[in-house]
């Protein structure tokens, strides 16, 4: 599809934009906790997918671009779609059974998992610093579960699930991004999703399990509001400021799920949890921070061989 030109850099803006995504998720994340108990987690997954498609098209329309999707490409955006809706299918899950900030922490796993998964699918280079980052914010994630797991089970795993689900989606996300533009893969996601997830929801439920009681509309409305406007933060942040800028603020968005989870249900972490969210959230910005001093370092030669050729 056609793009229009990159705008300059404003990394202020960028941040900004970046802090509201912080804020807004585990704002979304909490509506779908306390949607869980009144809504089939069908519907949720529905609604999730048809608003960005309401929004964002008319945003496409407006910007006068054409989607158009290489042949190539249907599979992997496919996958991605797919990957998509099992990632919220699990996390939907998840809240139903853990604390919100636990639930976030878990599922922050993932940073690592797409350091890991890039050295394996996609020869990328990782050391063994690197390595041991993941290996301790993995231990951290295990402090987190530990709690969980001896008061609800297994549902303590998985918000493991939805870090693989989207380390695999940003991977494939990865294998795409130069040739889609990312308004129109939300476009293009949603499309997919709904073309599933709709026929799907007519068989198994059908459209009386969409006649919300009135004191509940307006959670669903905040619900499929903050869901598309997170991805309307995530994409233009990146588009004003470059990620190594803006990937350790992401860590926020745990402190900001935490607040929410007390502010909505009463929910603070235990002192083990909350070690190891602490744990957790230092070895990931470790492994952002030696990433972006690498990505310098790669830059600073190749400007000197430019020079000397």
């Amino acid at each position: 599809m056609t793009t229009p030109n990159a705008p300059l850099d404003r990394p202020l803006f960028g941040i900004l934009l970046m802090l509201g995504f912080c804020m807004v998720v585990p704002l979304s994340d909490a509506m779908a906790k306390l949607l869980g108990g009144t809504v089939s987690l069908l519907a949720l997954v529905v609604i999730r997918f048809v608003f960005p498609l309401l929004i964002i098209t008319p945003l496409i329309w407006h910007r006068r671009e054409v989607l158009r999707l290489p042949p190539a490409l249907f599979g992997w955006m496919g996958l991605r779609a797919g990957l998509h809706l099992l990632g919220m299918i699990l996390m939907f899950t998840a809240l139903r059974f853990l604390p919100l900030a636990d639930a976030v922490a878990i599922a922050f796993v993932a940073p690592f998992l797409m350091l890991l998964m890039g050295w394996f699918f996609l020869n990328e280079q990782v050391g063994p610093h690197r390595i041991a980052a993941a290996t301790v914010g993995f231990l951290g994630v295990l402090l987190v579960i530990q709690p969980n797991f001896a008061k609800v089970g297994t549902a303590a795993l998985l918000p493991l699930g939805v870090a693989v689900a989207f380390s695999a989606y940003a991977l494939v996300t990865r294998r795409v991004a130069k040739d889609v533009d990312p308004m129109g893969a939300q476009v293009i996601n949603g499309a997919i999703g709904c073309a599933v997830l709709v026929p799907l929801w007519f068989v198994f439920e059908g459209p009386s399990t969409l006649a919300f009681p009135p004191h509940i509309i307006w959670f669903v409305v905040v619900f499929g509001m903050t869901g598309t406007v997170t991805k309307l933060l995530m994409t233009w942040s990146l588009r004003f400021a470059p990620s190594a800028t803006l990937a350790p603020m992401q860590y926020l968005e745990i402190p900001f799920a935490t607040l929410m989870g007390w502010l909505f249900f009463r929910e603070l972490p235990n002192g083990l949890a909350g070690v190891g969210i602490a744990i957790t959230v230092t070895a990931g910005l470790y492994v952002i921070a030696r990433e972006h001093r690498q990505a310098r370092k790669d830059q600073a030669r190749k400007n000197q061989a430019q020079q000397v050729t």
